[in-house]
């Protein structure tokens, strides 16, 4: 594999550790991301699930190894510059943003920044753009209702459209669907589903614990326990009973119900 390979891929992480208080968070991850796949990393609780998102928005510098996003060396680069081809949908960005502001200035303000107010000077093709995301989403009946007014379910939709506001290259989805309802996942799940579908999309990193929550038309999982990756590749050959249950510490069986995944704990005997 030349340098040119290596530069095509979104996200290389190569021998990256991250150590925090002499205990490893991540532990000698190498993981790869091309361009166009969609992927779900999988694990207990605590397992570095957010470090890794961390470490692939850029916010998060590893101990040791080498991290390239992007095409861009992480300390080598300037960040600031490499942030807005990022996307980035999670429960830390929500407590950020003003609870006073409505669902579409919410999402026009990333266009422009985090801390941008109501009185800059939008351009109406940015509003189109706003608009359009929010609608894909099923938030068009929200534009005007303020964000801290908003159900856990349509917040997260708030903010997944603001994530594609600066037509990242890389989306990251931290945990989408915790805290919703069944309704209000299944509804998610299908919107994710129909957005990594899309050819135009750009590549995507999901986390999450539940297999139920992987959205249709996404193509690779890794799975990490205790900071160690113990499967990475296509959802086909990995996704499986074996790497489920060793991942979660288990015996779960995985099914598959068209394009869904499911998992259960065997019965106590």
């Amino acid at each position: 594999m030349g340098d040119n390979a290596l530069m095509s891929d979104v996200l290389e992480l190569v021998d990256v550790s991250v150590v925090r208080d002499g205990r490893a968070l991540v532990d000698h991850v190498s993981w790869s991301v091309a361009e166009g796949e969609r992927w779900v990393i999988l694990g207990p609780n605590g397992a570095g699930k957010t470090t890794l998102l961390n470490i692939a928005s850029s916010y998060l510098f590893p101990t040791a190894g080498a991290v390239q996003i992007l095409g861009e060396k992480l300390g080598g680069v300037d960040v600031f510059d490499l942030r807005p081809r990022i996307g980035m949908a999670g429960i830390g960005v929500a407590d950020k943003l003003p609870r006073s502001q409505t669902v579409l200035q919410t999402v026009l303000t990333a266009a422009y920044g985090m801390t941008a107010s109501w009185q800059e000077s939008y351009e109406s093709v940015d509003e189109d753009r706003a608009r359009a995301f929010l609608d894909r989403l099923g938030m068009s009946d929200y534009l005007d209702r303020k964000f801290g007014t908003l159900s856990e379910g349509e917040r997260k939709r708030t903010l997944i459209a603001r994530a594609m506001m600066t037509d990242p290259e890389l989306l990251l989805l931290d945990e989408p669907a915790a805290g919703l309802d069944l309704g209000g996942r299944e509804d998610l799940v299908r919107r994710l589903g129909r957005l990594a579908r899309d050819p135009y999309a750009p590549s995507m990193i999901m986390v999450t614990h539940h297999v139920e929550e992987i959205p249709p038309g996404f193509t690779h999982v890794l799975m990490i326990r205790q900071g160690e990756v113990l499967a990475a590749g296509p959802m086909e050959s990995e996704l499986n009973s074996r790497n489920l249950s060793h991942c979660f510490g288990l015996p779960l069986v995985v099914g598959r119900n068209g394009e869904r995944w499911t998992a259960q704990g065997l019965p106590l005997k």
